[in-house]
């Protein structure tokens, strides 16, 4: 009978401002002391987690734990449902927290400290997570395909994310988006966009005008901001929150108040749970609203969205 696989550690040494790659050895010895032997490949690119993912899914092993942040985490992800998809099996996902903002996590409740990641991945019983399933413009004009397991907006946190990339490596995770949404604010149009909702009722139409939409299987996003207090990535829906205002000045007071969840109380504020929508701008011509997934700048609208139900399974 041959030995089981150890588990396959993801790490991306660029994460947490560069940090993780230097810390990575002292970590590994603590990390060995509480699983046993492991086997570690590191992520030379954006992108480059999801194809280690995908062979892991391929070889069928057991766990996988992505080390590094939501970015991270999103590729892992999505690398091993490609590989189940493609014959493989899914494995087990484990993460230690190692990012910039650290939103999923906090979600699931894990306290950021290695010794906590560990005990969770030791013992805890893999837990069912949904996705969604998302498909939407690349910055190359094709249609592109993805899974995420946070949240996907439109408007604000697309720039939002393009701005945090050009921001000092050494400013903390909520200091750079802080940063980084003054100056989106300023520049982000406030949209008009067409909702095609799916949810119990059965299928409506909705017109929506905001500067940020939300779609959220967890509960924050932005370096800790609470969009969502609502969302539970087990229950087999996803939750909607847009933003609109009468001006910047008014979206820029709801949207102060998302950190304790507040804004949901804001007038210029929607809220809706749905299994699936479908977001495209409302006149043809208009400026298609960058797209925030899992925190990475991937694309534009028009962008479908459905959820996946106990896509993956995850220590938490």
């Amino acid at each position: 009978m041959s030995e089981p696989q150890p588990p396959l550690l993801i790490v991306n040494p660029a994460s947490g401002g560069g940090r993780t790659g230097g810390a990575f050895a002292a970590m590994r010895t603590a990390i060995e002391h509480a699983l046993g032997a492991v086997e570690v490949r590191f992520t030379k690119a954006r992108g480059h987690a999801i194809e280690l993912a995908r062979e892991a899914a391929s070889e069928r092993r057991a766990r996988v734990v992505a080390v590094g942040g939501d970015g991270t985490l999103h590729e892992v992800v999505n690398g091993a449902l490609q590989g189940a998809a493609s014959g493989g099996a899914a494995p087990i996902v484990g993460l230690i927290g190692q990012g910039t903002g650290g939103d999923f996590r906090k979600t699931l409740g894990l306290e950021h400290r290695l010794d906590h990641y560990l005990a969770v991945i030791k013992r805890a019983e893999p837990r069912p997570i949904d996705v969604g399933a998302i498909a939407f413009v690349g910055p190359d004009g094709a249609r592109r395909e993805r899974f995420f397991v946070n949240v996907v907006s439109a408007g604000m946190g697309g720039l939002v994310d393009r701005y945090v990339a050009t921001m000092p490596a050494g400013l903390s995770g909520k200091a750079a988006y802080l940063a980084a949404s003054l100056r989106a604010l300023a520049t982000c149009p406030r949209g008009a966009v067409r909702a095609t909702i799916e949810d119990d009722a059965g299928t409506r139409e909705a017109p929506l005008v905001t500067y940020m939409i939300a779609i959220c299987n967890g509960r924050y996003f932005g370096g800790g901001m609470q969009v969502a207090p609502m969302a539970r990535p087990d229950d087999g829906r996803l939750e909607v929150v847009s933003i609109a205002g009468d001006s910047k000045l008014a979206f820029a007071l709801a949207s102060r108040k998302i950190y304790d969840g507040s804004h949901l109380a804001e007038p210029c504020t929607t809220h809706f749970s749905c299994r699936a929508i479908t977001l495209a701008p409302a006149r043809t011509g208009d400026p298609a609203l960058l797209l925030d997934v899992d925190g990475e700048p991937l694309g534009a609208l028009p962008l479908e969205v459905r959820v996946r139900a106990a896509a993956v399974r995850f220590f938490a």
